[in-house]
């Protein structure tokens, strides 16, 4: 057999514990199970030194990173996205969905089948679910920084107008729409039919629109408060749906929040959280220019200014996406909403999971779940990475 890693101070279950994470051939086991069944003990054993082991975090919308831009038809969309899998390890990022905003149909048919699905490793964190297509189909009165001269409508063939947009759909899992377009909602139970989870986003829907969406099967909301119409008592809007009374029977709304101190003021976190905590997914929404610092870099179609923590399209004051990656996330959400370091850690694990409908495998340690972990320090930072129950990424002050 595999070596067997054993982890002290393991986050098992949804509670952070003090016990060991007993691991063979990539899933967390039963040890009780392996000794009584087989006799067996670790081949293999590793001390953390009391630190955390969390499930490892999955990010369902960045748009890119250190200078690699999904929405670029680049000659090798391939090698880009695995540059981007590679620096997401030390971040503690296992898995992601390339986001692509909104561009011309050319640029999804080339970029689209360059983008595997396929399992994290030694190379990188995994492109499991599939691609994230944000637009082309929203508002242009909420388009944010997606350019409006690419931003398109239902027509009477509404589902074929997704397919001639974006091509086969075969590594789509997420589609970000807005659902008070004309025919919306044949859209969306055609893709939910195809297994796609369709997201409310860039939207000036009311409530009822925004239900009538969940109904039809969307599950997501895209960047909670951003580039949607804001909170009014009389019509809350989309966010009204993390309260709404009109939902199917037993479905969970899911909405990403950017916690990078910039896109959701922390009172804001804060509602959102104590209005409904088991639908909350932390999403980075990076841009091509997370890790390069300030200056001009782009964007799918266009120009973007970093300076500091503000990532703006070139000569505005439109945000375009966040340069905070997920570990930051993780604390800052922890800090705006003081809740507990569990609920912090499965903000970016086992909802994003439970999202895509992979709970099964990622986003949490429990016994028969994949070995996807990540060893932080008491301040929440990361210091190892491990896919699968190898190691691929350590902090260079952790390291023996």
């Amino acid at each position: 057999p595999r070596p067997t890693p054993r982890q002290p101070a393991a986050g098992l279950g949804r509670s952070v514990r003090r016990e060991d994470l007993w691991v063979r051939g990539g899933r967390v086991v039963d040890p009780e199970k392996l000794f009584f069944d087989e006799r067996r003990v670790a081949d293999e054993q590793r001390d953390c030194g009391g630190r955390i082991l969390a499930p490892g975090f999955i990010d369902v919308q960045i748009n890119g990173g250190f200078g690699v831009d999904f929405s670029k038809a680049t000659e090798d969309v391939g090698s880009g996205v695995a540059l981007v899998a590679r620096r997401l390890l030390s971040h503690g990022v296992t898995s992601f969905c390339p986001t692509l905003i909104t561009s011309p149909p050319e640029i999804y048919h080339k970029v689209l089948p360059q983008i595997p699905v396929k399992s994290g490793g030694p190379h990188g964190a995994g492109v499991l679910a599939g691609v994230h297509l944000e637009g082309p189909f929203i508002s242009r009165e909420k388009r944010g920084a997606h350019p409006e001269a690419h931003l398109r409508s239902f027509e009477a063939n509404a589902f074929h107008d997704v397919l001639a947009t974006y091509g086969p759909l075969d590594n789509v899992r997420i589609v970000t729409l807005a659902p008070e377009l004309g025919r919306s909602h044949e859209v969306i139970q055609a893709l939910t039919a195809r297994g796609i989870c369709v997201s409310v986003g860039h939207s000036v829907a009311d409530l009822q629109a925004a239900e009538q969406a969940v109904r039809s099967g969307a599950s997501f909301i895209t960047h909670l408060f951003n580039a949607m119409l804001p909170f009014h008592h009389r019509d809350p809007g989309i966010v009204g749906l993390l309260t709404s009374d009109q939902l199917p029977p037993g479905r969970c709304i899911f909405y990403g929040m950017i916690a990078d101190g910039i896109h959701t003021n922390a009172a804001a976190l804060r509602i959102a959280h104590r209005a409904h905590p088991q639908g909350l997914v932390l999403v980075t929404d990076a841009v091509p220019a997370l890790g390069l610092g300030n200056g001009r870099h782009t964007l799918g179609q266009q120009e973007v200014e970093v300076d500091g923590l503000m990532a703006h399209v070139a000569g505005t004051k439109t945000l375009c996406g966040s340069i905070a990656p997920m570990d930051v996330c993780v604390r800052y959400f922890l800090q705006a909403t003081g809740c507990s370091v569990e609920t912090a850690l499965e903000a970016a694990s086992l909802h994003p999971a439970q999202l895509l409908g992979l709970d099964k495998h990622k986003g949490s340690l429990e016994f028969g779940a994949d070995a996807d972990f990540v060893v932080l320090d008491e301040a929440l930072c990361v210091q190892a990475t491990y896919i699968s129950g190898e190691l691929v990424w350590q902090a260079e002050d952790a390291r023996p």
